[in-house]
């Protein structure tokens, strides 16, 4: 019979066994992967190309010199608010370059196209007027066939902005009818002081448009020269925005494309449309000295004109041009996939172990990829995988 030492001795070297044997168990047992979990969830989800842009007035004239002579002080400042016909700069033709016969007929023959250019514009006013009218016309019939359930939300919101567009067109037009009426006057004083040889009251260019003063290249008195820049205005309350992208990226952008301003400085997006994709890019340095081809693209404000008022000529904003979106989309973050041959794949978490799994994707974004098969709703997946994750392999939360 054994004594309580024996007994004691033997339960001791069993547990020295037993202490042995589980750590020889728990060093060589593989250990859980320690990664970081993302899960597949139903969100809005849109896909946009984002660039850096800047403000301009729509409608903006340079007044130069008609004629050679003596441009006196110019009192205005930029900013300063002018009536159309406002007298901008007073300038004293110089006698010596208008007696010249040659300059006297080609002086004739300048008059002779701002007359054809007046006629010519007229007309596009009269087809910016018929296209602002069929285009109101057709906002106020999808407005009565959103109110009795015909057509969609979004019918009437391309209505509204075609109407926006044509109202812009015709204003435009309008603003170039002045301009040529004026470019037109410019171009009757200058041979009117040539048949007078130089002689008489100095020649006033005047503001075709109402606006404001945008820049004014030189306020002191001095000579100038024929086409010489005096001042430039514009209205101020039209602006559209240009932002030059990537050529990649401007395929991707077409006319109509919704556009939202961030970051310019006044409370929530302001909304745009796409109205020109221009067709020639151009070269340009990166920051990191690498050569790109950009295209200037060039939008249109569609939110209420009262909401960017405060934005004037050359601001800064920040342009989302929005490719796709959709309300309710399956997704998961981007960095869970990994390709798998020609396809995509990702390590699905299941009962504490990675599994891989074949996804398909749609549209993605920096961040987070569309699942269209692979997943569903609330499965964990995992982000960021690397080389220590195989098919089966335990995994554990960071």
């Amino acid at each position: 019979m054994k004594t309580k030492v024996q007994w004691r001795r033997q339960i001791v070297f069993l547990l020295i066994v037993a202490a042995v044997g589980w750590g020889l168990y728990a060093g060589f047992r593989e250990q859980p992967v320690a990664v970081e979990f993302g899960e597949a969830v139903r969100a809005p989800l849109r896909v946009t190309v984002e660039q850096e842009g800047r403000t301009r007035v729509v409608d903006r004239y340079v007044l130069a010199a008609p004629v050679d002579g003596y441009a006196r002080r110019i009192t205005l400042d930029v900013g300063d608010a002018v009536a159309a016909g406002d007298t901008l700069v007073a300038l004293e033709a110089s006698r010596s370059a208008v007696l010249d016969a040659r300059r006297h007929a080609e002086a004739g023959a300048r008059v002779a196209a701002a007359q054809a250019n007046l006629a010519a514009v007229e007309q596009r006013v009269k087809a910016a007027e018929a296209g602002a009218a069929l285009a109101a016309k057709e906002l106020e019939r999808m407005r009565k066939l959103r109110a009795s359930g015909h057509v969609a939300a979004e019918a009437v919101d391309r209505a509204a902005a075609e109407d926006e567009r044509a109202g812009s067109e015709l204003r435009s037009a309008r603003f170039t009818v002045a301009t040529a009426r004026h470019e037109l006057e410019a171009a009757r004083t200058a041979l009117g002081f040539a048949a007078a040889g130089g002689k008489g009251e100095p020649v006033l260019v005047r503001a075709p448009v109402a606006g404001q003063v945008l820049k004014i290249p030189r306020k002191s008195e001095g000579a100038v020269e024929s086409g010489q820049p005096l001042v430039e205005i514009g209205d101020a309350r039209a602006l559209e925005v240009e932002v030059d992208v990537l050529s990649a990226d401007a395929v991707r952008i077409r006319p109509g494309t919704r556009v939202l301003f961030e970051r310019w400085g006044g409370d929530g997006a302001l909304e745009g449309r796409v109205r020109v994709v221009e067709p020639a890019g151009f070269t340009k340095v990166s920051a990191l000295g690498v050569e790109e081809q950009r295209v200037w693209v060039i939008a249109d404000f569609a939110s209420p004109s009262e909401t960017w008022q405060r934005l004037g000529d050359g601001y800064r904003v920040e342009a989302s041009f929005v490719l796709w979106e959709g309300e309710d989309v399956l997704q998961v973050p981007a960095s869970a996939l990994f390709r798998d041959g020609d396809g995509w794949a990702a390590f699905v978490v299941e009962e504490g172990r990675a599994v891989r799994r074949r996804i398909d994707t749609g549209q993605r974004t920096g961040l987070v990829a569309e699942v269209l098969a692979g997943l569903k709703e609330g499965e964990r997946v995992v982000v960021h995988p690397d080389d220590r994750l195989r098919d089966g392999v335990e995994v554990s939360g960071r």
